[in-house]
């Protein structure tokens, strides 16, 4: 919970304030003061009498009640102080810049928990440490700059790292971007990014609050927190961007199925945003182009009109669109015949709207009306238009401002001529405007904005026989589970398979096989990649078949059993499930065969599953037009591979203790998708 001393406090003490503006506590104080704090005010100080005209005191135990402490002392000296603020001078707000906690030693570490433990023995909220501190409007208690001025309808931003909130704010205040509070939470010992969404979704105020929220995060702490919160601020009517660092991987993990190496923790960071409806970003500037799409109007649909004097810029964002799935659509008929006539000769209206270098500031409002109220497939404009430096543009920014309050579609402004139009652009920024100054960044950002999907709504789990999946978890040990036992927690969670024996000698074989029905497949049980091992035999006709095959294949190292199953046919489908940390079960599913092998087709998504989200899945798969059928080959039934997700999702639920399970191949067909196979991981905690 954070306490409203920490937010609005009514008396701030500056513990290590100074007189010296290049230190932490001197800037945070002076910060302070230029940003009208009309609270109380005192510094902790053992030298001085009076910092920057504030009254200081040399001995902690003289300091007044305080709403409020900023501390900006070495990390070896907070604990003490901590405690007196916190129990004798009601201090319920803490924001420790200080470095040297668990970021650098476990001596660190303990110190920083035994700070925590004090402050929350009194209920008190804490930022940091190691943080640059927070704005709010009631106060810049931040020791760096910029210092941007914060406006309610501009974005709050909460960031786990200090430095790149810095270059966040020094990155989108140029352009345009204001904001509405800064958090940086440091080491997040107590408040993470995770809590502060928390207290913005609960104290969110349809009239009052910022609708667009950014994140940076280098950890995520809470990933159900995280989701819980930022899809119930988005249902709320709020649009949130995050960046989530620290994402590479040297190298697959060590892994035993298909899953475990194609699930890995950015996998389940894309699945996590994409259940919550945030915008994955991938850098300060997209994070910025991004929050800045978010300011304007949103979009309805994809059909976009590029109005540009400029051929070059208008083709690399035509391409940027196209390549992110927007549309940039001809445009053609009387209308715009009779607006071509409006324009200079060669002049061009197909889309893009080239009006030429020569275009004037009235030309461009008259494109503007026709895209707005005349060519109604069209959901969203670009306007394009900079300078050489030979002319002043004040009106033609002016009469795109005026355009910008009084169409109906959105319309984006990209002005590249940040040096030569340097004046008209910001006074183009004066009237609350935005600027993008690079079409690319812009048309990559708009298509994911526009593709990344409203927050999944929570679908009922599948009926399941609940009972005989725990029976067979609860009875198994940690490891990969025999084949009886998988085919019961398939049955029980009701994904269709194929019929199966396990056999051990060659008669029960020969006889098995018989009443499965000829041709049969036959493969070891026991190796873990039994195609390398020459493990695997198709299309096995007859018992003598059978009995030459088994008599191989039992002499395979490691082989314990052979698997009979009818010989099926179908298009090889692909699902699978990992559990990944705190994140939980990652469900994935993708094309069998050489799509998941080489090309790794996959998407992914986090349990449970709805049949949505299973269908949108399954249809964003780069091979979904084969299971649509193509070239007179039969498709798969989407709702039936979509069903067996949701199942599958289903039964993580059931059975947390699944930490890998592969169903590859599934087998699909216009009549439904059937498991031929599949490998199921146990491992329990402790």
């Amino acid at each position: 919970m954070i306490s409203t001393q920490l937010l609005n406090p009514q008396s701030i003490v500056v513990v290590g304030g100074s007189n010296d503006i290049h230190k932490p506590g001197g800037k945070v104080l002076k910060n302070i003061l230029d940003g009208g704090f009309t609270g109380t005010l005192a510094v902790l100080n053992p030298k001085e009498e009076e910092v920057q005209g504030v009254k200081s005191y040399r001995d902690p135990a003289d300091l007044p009640q305080a709403d409020l402490a900023v501390i900006a002392i070495p990390a070896k000296f907070t604990l003490p102080v901590v405690e007196l603020l916190a129990k004798e001078k009601g201090t319920r707000g803490f924001i420790i810049l200080s470095a040297g906690y668990s970021e650098e030693s476990e001596a660190g570490k303990e110190l920083e928990q035994q700070v925590v433990e004090v402050i929350e023995s009194v209920g008190g909220s804490l930022i940091g440490p190691n943080c640059v501190g927070i704005m709010t409007p009631q106060h810049n208690s931040v020791f760096t700059e910029p210092i941007p001025k914060l406006d309610p309808k501009g974005v709050d931003f909460i960031s786990g790292s200090g430095a790149t909130a810095c270059f966040i704010l020094e990155a989108g205040i140029p352009k345009g971007l204001t904001f509405a509070s800064v958090f940086s939470v440091g080491n997040s010992a107590q408040l993470g990014v995770e809590e502060i969404l928390e207290h913005l979704d609960e104290s969110f105020d349809p009239a009052t609050s910022s609708r667009v929220k950014l994140l940076y995060i280098e950890t995520i702490g809470n990933p159900a927190k995280l989701l819980r919160h930022a899809s119930s601020l988005i249902r709320k009517g709020c649009r949130i961007a995050a960046v989530k660092a620290g994402s590479s991987e040297a190298g697959s993990r060590a892994a035993s199925s298909h899953t475990g190496a194609l699930a890995s923790s950015d996998v389940a960071v894309d699945a996590l945003f994409r259940k919550a409806g945030i915008v994955r970003c991938y850098g300060r500037e997209d994070l910025i182009t991004v929050a800045s799409i978010f300011m304007h109007p949103e979009l309805q649909g994809k059909n976009i009109t590029i109005i540009t004097h400029a051929g070059g810029p208008a083709v690399m964002l035509t391409d940027a669109l196209s390549n992110g799935g927007m549309n940039v659509p001809h445009i053609e008929g009387p209308d715009a015949d009779e607006l071509l006539t409006k324009l200079y000769p060669g002049s061009s209206v197909a889309n893009p709207i080239d009006f030429l270098a020569t275009g004037t500031a009235e030309q461009l409002g008259t494109i503007i009306d026709y895209v707005d109220t005349r060519f109604h497939d069209i959901d969203a404009m670009v306007v394009i238009f900079g300078t050489p430096g030979l002319v002043e543009i004040f009106d033609v920014y002016a009469v795109l401002d005026e355009k910008m309050r009084s169409a109906n579609k959105p319309i984006f402004p990209v002005l590249p001529s940040t040096l030569t139009a340097r004046a008209e652009v910001d006074d183009f920024l004066s009237r609350g405007r935005l600027n993008f100054p690079d079409e690319v960044s812009l048309g990559t950002a708009l298509a994911r904005v526009y593709h990344t999907p409203n927050p999944a709504d929570a679908g009922e789990l599948p009926s399941m026989d609940i009972d005989a999946i725990r029976a067979v978890v609860d009875n198994t040990t940690d490891g990969y589970i025999s084949p009886n036992a998988i085919q019961t927690l398939l049955d029980a969670c009701g994904i269709p398979r194929a019929g199966e024996a396990v056999v051990r000698n060659e008669e029960d074989a020969v006889r098995e096989a018989a009443e499965l029905g000829f041709p049969v497949v036959m493969k070891v049980v026991g190796p873990v990649h039994k195609s390398d091992v020459g493990g695997v035999v198709l299309n096995v006709q007859d018992a003598d078949g059978v009995r030459s095959e088994f008599s191989r294949m039992i002499q395979i190292p490691d082989t314990t059993a052979v698997l009979l199953q009818p010989m099926l046919s179908g298009t090889e489908l692909f699902a699978g499930a990992k559990k990944e940390d705190s994140f939980g079960h990652m469900v994935l599913c993708g094309l069998g065969g050489i799509f998941i092998e080489v090309l790794k087709d996959v998407r992914a998504g986090l349990a449970p599953l709805s049949a949505d989200e299973a269908l949108t899945m399954i249809r964003e798969l780069k091979g979904y037009r084969i299971l649509q059928g193509v070239r007179g080959q039969a498709g798969v039934n989407e709702q039936a591979f979509a069903d067996v997700i949701v199942r599958l999702s289903a039964l993580c639920v059931a059975a947390p203790e699944i930490a890998e399970l592969d169903l590859n191949p599934l087998l699909g067909t216009p009549d439904g998708v059937t498991a031929v196979d599949a490998r199921i991981r146990i491992e329990k905690a402790g």
